[in-house]
């Protein structure tokens, strides 16, 4: 199901990629919101967020992966898919969705082209975002079980969703270089929750990897060797302020992984039972 946005003012289309302030729902930027357009901005403006509500606004309009940058609005203005053709674009980053109180947090790869980068709001509007939400709804964590718009009315209540890298990335294969440079903004993620984080859910190996190096990055104990990533695997993480935190891997909620049967509904529920 898709939904065509206008602006809820002028009642217009909105434009493709959609400005910061311009009303989208969700949006948590401003047209005053600091953008970062280097990786050492990124980090600067990642460790001065006070909150999960500035860091979200500063994620979503980063520009600081040139190839990156090109590709989502590359796609939110060319390569829409035909059944979204009347639908306007977000083409900016993903910000985190769910409860900035939650005491879980999950870990995503990065945003999908006709996905998150469509509809503004990390895992909505495609198959994977079908499978993720359902789960968590059957899991008590989601007030409903599809998301297919950024006003759907969807509420997650007590976990909170990110992704290693928050930009559609061409292939779906972001580079290490784009993967470190947004690595700072999991940073930031990571220390925001720290006071009341109790678990994590790292989709596939990319988010996993990316939760353990960020954990270390901000000084938390992480096992060594590294943990090895697996559907089900588990790692017991230490919060610098002495805090445990258990992380729990699970196969990416890809169709690639759902059409196939590598994970399944059981597989999914058993792992978010854990958290």
């Amino acid at each position: 199901m898709s939904v065509p946005l206008p602006h809820p003012v002028t009642g217009d289309p909105f434009p493709s990629p959609v400005p910061p302030g311009t009303g989208w729902p969700g949006d948590p930027a401003t047209a005053d919101t600091p953008v970062a357009s280097t990786p050492a901005q990124v980090e600067r403006l990642a460790a001065g967020a006070a909150g999960t509500d500035e860091l979200d606004a500063r994620v979503s309009v980063c520009r600081a992966c040139p190839r990156l940058v090109a590709w989502r609005e590359e796609v939110a203005v060319h390569g829409r898919r035909a059944s979204f053709a009347d639908q306007p674009y977000w083409g900016r980053p993903g910000p985190g969705f769910g409860d900035p109180d939650g005491e879980v947090l999950v870990v995503g790869l990065a945003p999908a082209a006709n996905g998150t980068n469509r509809t503004g709001r990390m895992f909505t509007g495609d198959r994977s975002g079908d499978w993720l939400y359902a789960a968590l709804h059957r899991g008590g964590y989601a007030s409903q079980p599809r998301s297919w718009a950024s006003g759907d009315g969807l509420e997650l209540h007590g976990i909170r969703i990110v992704a290693a890298v928050r930009c559609a990335p061409p292939a779906n294969k972001p580079s290490t270089t784009e993967r470190q440079t947004c690595g700072h903004w999991l940073d930031r993620e990571l220390q925001l929750a720290a006071p009341r984080l109790r678990s994590m859910l790292a989709l596939g190996s990319i988010g996993w990897d990316a939760a353990l190096a960020s954990a270390r990055r901000v000084g938390w104990d992480v096992p060594r060797p590294k943990p090895r990533f697996g559907h089900g695997a588990q790692a017991r993480l230490v919060t610098d302020e002495g805090r445990e935190v258990n992380l729990v891997g699970s196969y990416h909620v890809s169709q690639q992984n759902t059409f196939t049967g590598k994970l399944t509904e059981a597989m999914l529920d058993e792992v978010i039972a854990r958290l």
